[in-house]
């Protein structure tokens, strides 16, 4: 089961008492103070890795607490501290107080760990009193509270292309055939219920990462149909794949292209000001040899991109996978030079 949402409640364990003792030992008639200090409490921490594609475990388990610090103990014996936990979530995931609605940290590499609820610090004994003055102290310190937080985590999928387009436009069909990735096919509406994600290999050592969203219809921003749930996913992307069917089970394709972007619009206009390639799919199923060409001329009026395919037979396939490590290879280049000329500032 998919899951990008999940709410959960963390807290660091708390610090343990520092304790009031003093020596007991033959011989020793006036002993000095002897409490020992308490442990510290274990702290809270998230880190990010690869293994995990989704936020299920958090699902049916959000209370999350490490141990508390023991109390410390006559003879000057400090109390153990408290055991640390670390809570692992996928790469992409944005954790955000719930509070403040402040982002606490968002993990979009592999092995990124940060501390989340600090474990309470442990009370002092009474031997940490003592002074020239107060040879004898008879007072200590109770451990402090452990941080405690609520937090909103909120999983955002990594992916160098994101498909999108109306519920049935082709977004499954193409992934399952560019890719290893298989999700259900079917002749129906919203046969896709959730993002899906498949490496594509290019050869030669060359690879890239297409997610499959769960189709759009008019007023998804707002919540219809499957609303804005998954487009956040888009959000990450480098490259947009804009797939419009033209066979004749579809509409108008130029309406249906312009239903979409509006509500890519809508959502973000960061999303829709993405890098993008129309492509028009079904051309096996054509009946009107002129519903590709309609749609290849508003793309050229617009300045897109434009390729026509078909998943089912493999037309068309080649000359799009390599249209995307063009565009890839030139958005990796920007990139590149941005972070040079940062760099350079900073």
């Amino acid at each position: 089961m998919f899951i990008d949402r999940a709410k959960i409640h963390v807290r660091g364990g708390n610090g343990g008492n520092g304790v009031t003792a003093f020596r007991r030992e033959k011989f020793v008639p006036r002993g000095g103070p002897a409490g020992g200090d308490g442990g510290d409490g274990g702290s809270v921490y998230v880190e990010s890795t690869e293994s995990l594609n989704t936020l299920l475990h958090f699902r049916y388990n959000p209370e999350h607490q490490a141990g508390r610090g023991r109390h410390g103990e006559g003879s000057k014996r400090h109390g153990a501290d408290g055991e640390d936990i670390v809570l692992k979530v996928p790469v992409g995931t944005v954790v955000t107080d719930e509070l403040t609605g402040e982002v606490v940290h968002d993990f979009t590499r592999a092995g990124e760990r940060i501390l989340i609820a600090a474990g309470g610090r442990g009370g002092r004994g009474n031997a940490q009193f003592a002074t020239p003055i107060n040879r004898a102290p008879r007072h200590h310190e109770a451990g402090r509270q452990g941080q405690e937080r609520w937090l909103q985590l909120e999983l955002k999928l990594i992916a160098d292309v994101g498909l999108v387009g109306l519920p049935n436009a082709g977004k499954s069909t193409l992934i399952s055939r560019i890719s290893a990735a298989r999700p259900k096919i079917a002749d129906y509406p919203f046969t896709t219920l959730e993002p899906h994600l498949g490496v594509v290999d290019l050869g030669d050592f060359k690879t890239f990462v297409v997610a499959d969203i769960p189709g759009l219809i008019e007023g998804a921003h707002a919540g219809a149909g499957l609303g804005d749930r998954f487009l956040r996913h888009v959000e990450r992307t480098k490259l947009l794949l804009h797939l419009v069917d033209v066979s004749g089970l579809a509409q108008e394709p130029i309406a249906d292209y312009k239903t979409v972007t509006r509500e890519l619009e809508a959502y973000s206009r960061q999303v829709a000001a993405k890098p993008k390639i129309v492509v028009a799919t079904k051309l096996d199923a054509l009946d009107d040899p002129d519903r590709p060409k309609e749609l290849e001329e508003f793309c050229q009026r617009e300045g897109l991109e434009f390729h026509a395919v078909s998943a089912a037979t493999g037309q068309g396939l080649k000359e799009l996978l390599r249209a995307v490590e063009r565009r890839l290879d030139v958005i990796k280049q920007s990139e590149q030079v941005e972070e040079e000329a940062m760099a350079k500032v900073a």
